[in-house]
């Protein structure tokens, strides 16, 4: 089953096109790496599928619901981070998921709201003022908020920007209990590749605001190279 499917999408701010005809189909239950430097336009993409930026060109559609003609219907199977968790600060966790779940239209029981918690890993802690929490805890907080509506769609925009090797571990091994729990398909926007490559099933390649290449991990390991080189092979012609 197509979870996102986007066709010629542009996105041009001013003079400038910052995205140049996407074409990309994320299929149920995948974890997708979507990868490129910084400036590569992965923020701009994963705004226009949120319908937070209007693409110039091109149709993006969220299980089978156009985010253009359809965007309530769309957006109800998505969860995501984008950039940092918005999170208040002087109440506690369970407090903010409960806010989210309102503000949300979320009708969510305790049970369900309770192995939510467990899931990433804050039942000690969700009762403590989220100001008390570190970053990698309000990170997961986050990511309990993504998982309210148990979307079909869980998009992270550079999720382990400022984490510590131990956090990164403990979110990596939190997204593939999420996908084996609910069957997600999961996006992850990231520019370091090394971060992505022992959790995706396939990485995409996007430089200069075109997708240049989606390889499985398995192919990658085959041709016996790095991801980084096979993203300079792609990018340059020459592998260092």
């Amino acid at each position: 089953m197509k979870i996102l499917e986007v066709q010629g999408v542009s996105k041009r701010f001013q003079s400038k096109e910052i995205l140049h005809s996407i074409d990309l189909i994320l299929e149920e239950g995948e974890i997708v790496g979507f990868v490129g430097p910084n400036g590569a336009g992965k923020s701009t993409f994963i705004k226009s599928i949120l319908g937070l930026y209007k693409i110039d060109s091109g149709s993006i559609k969220i299980c089978d619901c156009s985010v253009k003609d359809r965007f309530e219907d769309a957006l109800k199977n998505v969860g995501c981070i984008v950039e940092n968790p918005d999170l208040y600060q002087n109440i506690s966790g369970r407090k903010n998921l409960k806010i989210a779940s309102l503000m949300n239209g979320i009708t969510k029981n305790k049970k369900s709201m309770d192995t939510i918690i467990q899931l990433v890993k804050l039942e000690d802690r969700i009762d403590d003022k989220v100001k008390t929490y570190s970053l990698g805890m309000k990170q997961r907080l986050g990511l309990a908020q993504a998982l309210l509506n148990q979307p079909k769609l869980l998009i992270l925009d550079e999720p382990t920007n400022g984490l510590d090797p131990l956090g990164i571990k403990e979110l990596r091994e939190m997204l593939k209990e999420i996908r084996r729990i609910y069957g997600m398909t999961i996006l992850i926007s990231s520019h370091i590749l090394s971060e992505v490559e022992n959790i995706c099933d396939r990485i995409i390649l996007i430089d200069h605001g075109s997708i240049i290449e989606s390889v499985s991990i398995d192919e990658i390991k085959e041709k016996n190279i790095s991801l980084e080189d096979e993203f300079l092979e792609k990018t340059t012609g020459k592998i260092k």
